[in-house]
C-alpha cells in the first residue's frame, strides 16, 4: 500500500535533517539515496542498482550512479560540482539504455541542491548523436520542461514531484496518447498467440482483463512497484513452460483474503493483496506459453500502464479483437470532447450551477453531496465503457471540489480527518451498462474500477492522506445481453434511475442484418416503419417504452440521419405514441472525428429529451460541420432541432407551392445494353452504323458533375421496318427481355414485354433543370444546372421541366441549400436530395414583387455566366469548397442576397435565422392543407 502524502512529506522533513551536512559523492552517496527512496516507501534494492553499467555515445562504458528502469536515472555530484555538467553525463547515458527501460525522469544533486528533469514522452534514443548532448537546444529536446529545482530544506514542499515513485500517477490523458495504442497493440500481440494456440472465447476474454489488471495495479500503487513483473520474471521459467501455472496460483491467491491463504505458498505470491471484485473467483482453463509469449507479456510490463486512459483503452482493446478494426485502432471510439458535449447538458452544467450556488453554505452542501452519492446512469449500448467513465470521472471532480469547500480553509491545509473513506460517497455502483459483446461488457467493468482508482489516488493527493478501495466490494453492473431486446428494468429499475445516455450503433437501415431488422420490428407498431428507420432509432424506442411518463433524462449520441428526411415524421410518431417526450438540447449536426488516423466520414447530432418540461433549452449550432459550436437559446426544439413549433414533413406527392414539379430521370432496367462509353459505341457502329442518330449523351450525377457523357441507345425511336434490319440492336433487345424475365420483382418482369421502353421515361421536349441527388456535404452549394433536351438524363438525378432563371436561382441559393440540409436524408458525407421530403415541402417566396423576381433572374444569370468563364473546369471543379472561384462565390453571394429578399425585406444574418424563418412559413402555407 502507498504512503499517505502526509507520511511523505514528515519523512521528507526528517530526510533533509539528517542529510543536511552530507557533501561528497564516493563516501555518501549510495547511502543518501537509500533513504531518499525510503521517504516515498520505497526500497531502492528492489527496483534499482548503484553504478549501472552502460555504453555511453564514445563506446566507452559508463556507470550511472542509480539507475531505476522505466522510472528514473539519478547522477550524484559532491557538494558544490556543476550540475549542468551532471545533467549532460546523463543524458549521455541515456543513449545507451534500451528503448523499453527508458526512465520517466532524471535528477542530479550534489546533496544541496536537486535539479529534475522529465523526459519528453516517446523519445527515440538514436536520435541523440556524440556531441548534441551539451547543446542547449537538443538538451529542450529531450526534457519537456525547464528543471525543477529545490535545496534540501525545501524538499518536503516538492515532494509532490516525485509522486511516480510512489505510484501516484497525475496525469493529463490525450485521446491519441501513443502510449493507449501501443498497449493495445501489445495485448493484441498476446491475444492473437494464444487464440493460434486453441485458448479463445469466454475464457480468453477474462483471462486478458485478469492480466489487464494486474499489469495496471503494479504501476498505481494496487501492487507495490513491478511486483507483477517481478513475479513473472523471479518466478517462472524463461522457455514460459511454467508461467500459465503461476499466473493461476497468482490468480487464485488474489481471490483469497490474507487470513484465508495457504500458509506455506510462496512469499512473493502472499505480497499481493486481496482483490475479490470477482474480478478472479471464475475458475478458467490453464492457458499455455512459450518462451515468445512470456517475452510478449513482459512487453506489456515494461509500458507505464498508470498512462493509460480508461476512457479510451477500453474501446482500443476492443478493437485488438477484431482483425479489421486494428489496422485502424482508435477510430471507434468516442472522443472525450464529444461526451462531454452529452454530458454537460445532459446533467453536469446544471449540477455546477447548483453547487456554485450553495458552495458556501455547509448543511446545503453536504445534502448536495449525498444528491450525488444518490444519482444513477445506464448506457444501454454503452461498449467499453467510455461514457460511463468520463461520466464518473466527472461527478468525482465535482465530489473532491464539494470536500475542498466543506474542508479545506483558503490557503490553508485540510482539516485533520479521521477516516478519508468515510467522506467519498460516490462509487461505480451508480453506473449501469448493457452491451451485446462480452469482451467489451468485461473491458468497461475494469474500465470502472480503474478510473475509480485513480480518482481515489486524485483525493489522496488533494487530502494527503492514502486512499484505495481495496479488496473490491462494488462495481459497475454490466449486463452481456442485447439491448433492445432485453427489459431494461431487469438491470435497473426504472424508478431507481436518473439518466440515460450512450452512442448506440450507427446502422443505416439498409446495412441492418436479419437479427436486428427483428430487433426493430418488436419495437415498431409496423414492420414497413423499421425499414426506413436507422438501427439507433431502437434505442429512442426502447427508453422510452422503459421511461414512459417518469422523469429520467436521456441523450443519445446518433447519425445526423435521424434529425432529417423521412426518418424525422416515422420516429417522432412513433414516441408520441408512448408519452410526450421533449427535446431540451441538441447539438445540430457535426463531424464525428477524433484523432486516430483515417476517420470514418460519419455526421452526427446529440439529442436529449425527456417528458419533464425544462426550461432553458439549448440548441448548439455549426457555421459547418467542422467548427466550434455556437450556443443558441430556444423556446422550443423540435424533431429537425431548430427552435420551432413541433411540427414534421411528411413525403408529398405535389409541392406546397404553385411551381412546376420535379420528377426523376430515366431509369432503363436494361442490364446495361443499352449503355456506351465512347470506344463502345464506336465499336457498335461499325456493326451497326445506321443507328448513328439514335445515339443520345447520357448523363448521371457523375456525368452531369464531370461534364463528361456516356452514351445510351434509344432503340424506342427506331421505327419498327428498320429495327428488323438491325440484328445487332435486336440482339441488345433480346438481352433486355432475357434480363427482365430473370428478375425476381414482379414490376420487372411486367415490362419484359415492352423491352424497348425503359422502366421510367422522362424526355423533357426543351431544356430542363437538373439536379443531383447526391452530393458532399462540404460542398457549400449543390451544383445545379440547365440540360439541353438531347442529353439524356438518368434516374440518378432529379429533372425539373423548366427553363426560368428564377426557379434556378432559388434552388441555387444558400437559403434553399440551407433547407435541403435540414430536410434531406443523409449517407456517410453525403446528402441525398428527395423529392417528396425537400423539393415538394420547400416554401417558395410568398409573392414576389416583380422587381424582385427580376433581381433575382439577372443573379442567377451571372452565377452561370461565372461558371461559362471556367469552360475547362466541371461543376466538381468549381464547387469544390478548397477550389471554388472568387468569382463564381461572389456571383452565389449576390444571389442570395436577392434571393432572400424575395422573403423579407432584408438578407438573413445567418443559417439559423433562415431555417427558422422557412419552417415558419412552411406551417404557415400546410396550415389549409392540413386541416
Amino acid at each position: 500500500m502507498a504512503l499517505s502524502w502526509n507520511e511523505i512529506k514528515e519523512r521528507a522533513l526528517y530526510f533533509s535533517k539528517e542529510w543536511a551536512d552530507a557533501e561528497r559523492e564516493e563516501a555518501e552517496a549510495k547511502p543518501f539515496l537509500v533513504e531518499f527512496f525510503k521517504v516515498f516507501g520505497v526500497y531502492n534494492r528492489k527496483v534499482s542498482t548503484f553504478e549501472y553499467r552502460i555504453k555511453k555515445l564514445d563506446d566507452h562504458d559508463g556507470y550511472i550512479d542509480l539507475f531505476w528502469p522505466q522510472t528514473i536515472l539519478i547522477e550524484m555530484k559532491s557538494r558544490g560540482k556543476d550540475l549542468q555538467k551532471a545533467y549532460a553525463q546523463a543524458i549521455e547515458y541515456v543513449h545507451g539504455i534500451e528503448q523499453h527501460k527508458l526512465p520517466k525522469a532524471i535528477l542530479v544533486s550534489d546533496f544541496e541542491n536537486f535539479h529534475l528533469y522529465f523526459l519528453e514522452e516517446n523519445i527515440q534514443v538514436d536520435q541523440i548523436k556524440p556531441g548534441e548532448v551539451k547543446s542547449n537546444e537538443k538538451v529542450r529536446h529531450l526534457t519537456n520542461n525547464a528543471p525543477i529545482k529545490f535545496q534540501l530544506e525545501g524538499f518536503y514542499k516538492n515532494v509532490h514531484h516525485f509522486g511516480f515513485l510512489a505510484g501516484y500517477q497525475k496525469k493529463e490523458f490525450k485521446e491519441q496518447d501513443p502510449v493507449n495504442i501501443q498497449a493495445a497493440e501489445l495485448m493484441g500481440r498476446l491475444h492473437n498467440r494464444l487464440k493460434e494456440i486453441g485458448y479463445e472465447g469466454h475464457d480468453l476474454e477474462v483471462y486478458l482483463v485478469r492480466l489487464l489488471f494486474c499489469l495496471f495495479a503494479e504501476d498505481t500503487t494496487i501492487f507495490k512497484k513491478q511486483q507483477f513483473q517481478d513475479f513473472i520474471e523471479q518466478r517462472t521459467s524463461e522457455d514460459g513452460s511454467d508461467l500459465a501455472a503461476r499466473l493461476q496460483e497468482l490468480f487464485e491467491v488474489l481471490n483469497t483474503p490474507e487470513e484465508k491463504r495457504l500458509k506455506n505458498r510462496d512469499e512473493q505470491l502472499l505480497a499481493f493483496p486481496y482483490i475479490n471484485g470477482e474480478l478472479f473467483s471464475e475458475r478458467l482453463r490453464v492457458a499455455s506459453f512459450d518462451k515468445k509469449m512470456r517475452q510478449q507479456l513482459f512487453d506489456c510490463c515494461y509500458l507505464d500502464w498508470g498512462g493509460i486512459s480508461p476512457a479510451i483503452f477500453g474501446s482500443m482493446f476492443q478493437s485488438v479483437m477484431n482483425p479489421q478494426e486494428r489496422r485502424n485502432l482508435g477510430a471507434h471510439y468516442t472522443s472525450e470532447k464529444n461526451i462531454m458535449k452529452l454530458i454537460k447538458p445532459l446533467f453536469l452544467d446544471e449540477l455546477y450551477r447548483e453547487f456554485n450556488k450553495i458552495k458556501k453554505n455547509k448543511n446545503k452542501l453536504e445534502e448536495f453531496h449525498e444528491k450525488l452519492a444518490d444519482l444513477k446512469f445506464l448506457d444501454p449500448a454503452c461498449g467499453c465503457g467510455n461514457f460511463l467513465v468520463i461520466t464518473y470521472r466527472e461527478l468525482r471532480l465535482l465530489e473532491i471540489k464539494i470536500l475542498k469547500a466543506l474542508y479545506k480553509k483558503e490557503d490553508q491545509e485540510f482539516q485533520s480527518i479521521i477516516d478519508i473513506r468515510s467522506l467519498i460517497l460516490l462509487n461505480v455502483d451508480q453506473f449501469y451498462g448493457i452491451e451485446i459483446d462480452e469482451w467489451p461488457a468485461r473491458i468497461s467493468e475494469l474500465a470502472m474500477w480503474f478510473i475509480d482508482h485513480q480518482m481515489n489516488l486524485s483525493v489522496s493527493n488533494e487530502f494527503g492522506l492514502y486512499f484505495a478501495r481495496l479488496p473490491l466490494q462494488k462495481s459497475a453492473k454490466i449486463v452481456n445481453e442485447n439491448a433492445l431486446r432485453l427489459d431494461w428494468n431487469t438491470v435497473v429499475p426504472k424508478d431507481e434511475l436518473n439518466y440515460i445516455l450512450g452512442n448506440p450503433p450507427f446502422i443505416g437501415n439498409k446495412f441492418q442484418t436479419e437479427e436486428q431488422r427483428s430487433d426493430m420490428n418488436e419495437l415498431l407498431s409496423s414492420s414497413k416503419v423499421s425499414k426506413v428507420l436507422d438501427y439507433v432509432a431502437g434505442w429512442y424506442l426502447k427508453s422510452a417504452k422503459y421511461v414512459g411518463d417518469a422523469k429520467i433524462r436521456i441523450a443519445f449520441v446518433s447519425t445526423s440521419s435521424i434529425a432529417q428526411g423521412e426518418q424525422v415524421s416515422i420516429l417522432w410518431a412513433e414516441l408520441d405514441k408512448i408519452a410526450d417526450f421533449k427535446i431540451f438540447f441538441a447539438h445540430r449536426a457535426f463531424a464525428w472525428v477524433n484523432e486516430a488516423k483515417n476517420n470514418a466520414a460519419v455526421y452526427v447530432v446529440i439529442i436529449g429529451f425527456s417528458t419533464s418540461e425544462i426550461e432553458n433549452k439549448k440548441i448548439y449550432f455549426y457555421e459547418d460541420t467542422n467548427s466550434k459550436p455556437v450556443l443558441k437559446k430556444a423556446k422550443n426544439i423540435n424533431a429537425y432541432l431548430i427552435d420551432s413549433r413541433n411540427i414534421y414533413l411528411e413525403p408529398r406527392s405535389k409541392p406546397i407551392c404553385a411551381v412546376p414539379e420535379i420528377a426523376i430521370g430515366n431509369k432503363p432496367v436494361d442490364g446495361g445494353n443499352y449503355l456506351f462509353k465512347d470506344d463502345e459505341k464506336a465499336d457498335f457502329l461499325k456493326k451497326e452504323p445506321k443507328v448513328i442518330n439514335y445515339f443520345y449523351k447520357w448523363q448521371g450525377a457523375e456525368e452531369f458533375m464531370s461534364g463528361k457523357y456516356r452514351w445510351v441507345l434509344l432503340a424506342q425511336r427506331i421505327p419498327p421496318n428498320e429495327l428488323k434490319k438491325l440484328p445487332e440492336v435486336m440482339k441488345l433487345i433480346a438481352n433486355v427481355k432475357k434480363f427482365r424475365l430473370k428478375s425476381k420483382s414482379k414490376p420487372t418482369n411486367k415490362i419484359a414485354k415492352t423491352p424497348t421502353f425503359f422502366h421510367v421515361q422522362n424526355f423533357p421536349d426543351s431544356t430542363y433543370i437538373v439536379i443531383p441527388k447526391v452530393s458532399t456535404v462540404s460542398r457549400m452549394y449543390i451544383p445545379i444546372g440547365f440540360t439541353d433536351p438531347d442529353i439524356i438524363s438518368s434516374d440518378l438525378v432529379h429533372i425539373l421541366k423548366s427553363d426560368n432563371l428564377f426557379h434556378f436561382g432559388i434552388l441555387s441559393s444558400i437559403l434553399h441549400n440551407n433547407w435541403l440540409r435540414y430536410t434531406c436524408g443523409r449517407l456517410g458525407n453525403s446528402i441525398r436530395y428527395s423529392q417528396k421530403i425537400v423539393y415538394n415541402n420547400f416554401p417558395w417566396p410568398k409573392s414576389p414583387a416583380v422587381k424582385q423576381v427580376q433581381a433575382v433572374e439577372v443573379c442567377a444569370k451571372k452565377v452561370i455566366e461565372a461558371r461559362e468563364g471556367f469552360s475547362d473546369s466541371s461543376l466538381a471543379d468549381l464547387y469544390d469548397p478548397l477550389a471554388m472561384p472568387p468569382k463564381l462565390l461572389k456571383a452565389h453571394r449576390a444571389l442570395d442576397k436577392a434571393v432572400d429578399k424575395c422573403y423579407r425585406s432584408h438578407p438573413f444574418a445567418n443559417e439559423i435565422g433562415r431555417i427558422e424563418f422557412l419552417f415558419q412559413l412552411y406551417e404557415e402555407y400546410t396550415k389549409p392543407i392540413q386541416t
